[in-house]
């Protein structure tokens, strides 16, 4: 995923500079537009996550920009920097769509802070860590660290479990013994391969006691392991069953 993108339109060259060095100290990627036109040329040619917007422009007022560009991208977050203290242009900005507002002078470290919380109230959701995977009858519960099927608990120990994930993250692509080894070990000692082989066949009958008929992890030969999520095929019918042949 690529670093949010954070547009400073502010026509103090000096201020714009200092905060392009801390916001690109912070990791992520950042425009200065010195004036209204430059900010709009910013924005045709890639809309920002985050506009840092100051009230007072030589070519158009602040304000105006952030009714016009909330009511036409409302993704955006809105920061509007302004030097007067007057309450009333808070309101006003925060009524025209601004998300937050910060008078000048402000600390550097509240600034950042604020754009922060920004970031995360306006990520999509699809941007959100996962907390889950769930393949047919079977979830993995990353952050409660447990496995279901069916709703019903299955008892893993702990490097059953990391194995697990470490399998699951690609299903159907091979892992290697050493790759589920560091996915294990978080020292620098490395179990021997028979080690690794042992605990993978360990999780892969807990999985199959769980899920009769389904076997979910498969030896890749001269490569390693791979999950492999099944369905179990249906019971043939009974004799007895009337819709048998």
């Amino acid at each position: 995923m690529s670093p949010p993108l954070v547009l400073i339109v502010d026509d103090d060259a000096e201020l714009s500079a200092m905060l392009v060095r801390l916001l690109q100290a912070e990791g992520w990627q950042v425009q200065a537009a010195l004036s209204a036109a430059a900010a709009e040329q910013a924005m045709a040619r890639q809309a920002p996550d985050v506009v840092l917007l100051d009230v007072m422009l030589p070519d158009a007022n602040g304000m105006e920009l952030c009714r016009r560009w909330h009511a036409t991208q409302p993704a955006i977050g809105i920061l509007m920097l302004t030097a007067r203290g007057d309450p009333i242009d808070r309101v006003l900005g925060l009524e025209l769509g601004a998300d937050d507002y910060l008078p000048k002078p402000f600390e550097k470290r509240e600034l950042v802070a604020r754009l922060r919380a920004l970031l995360r109230r306006k990520a999509p959701a699809a941007s959100l860590p996962t907390t889950h995977w769930t393949f047919g009858q079977l979830t993995i519960h990353l952050i409660r660290r447990e496995v279901l099927v069916d709703g019903r608990a299955v008892a893993l120990t702990s490097t059953e479990f990391k194995l697990l994930v470490e399998l699951a993250r690609q299903p159907g692509a091979a892992v290697s013994r050493e790759q589920l080894s560091d996915a294990v070990q978080s020292s620098a000692y490395r179990p021997l391969d028979r080690t690794v082989d042992v605990q993978v066949g360990r999780l892969r009958r807990r999985l199959a006691s769980a899920t009769p008929g389904s076997d979910w992890i498969e030896t890749v030969r001269g490569e390693g392991y791979a999950f492999v999520p099944r369905v179990s095929p249906p019971e043939p019918p009974r004799r007895d069953d009337p819709g048998a042949a």
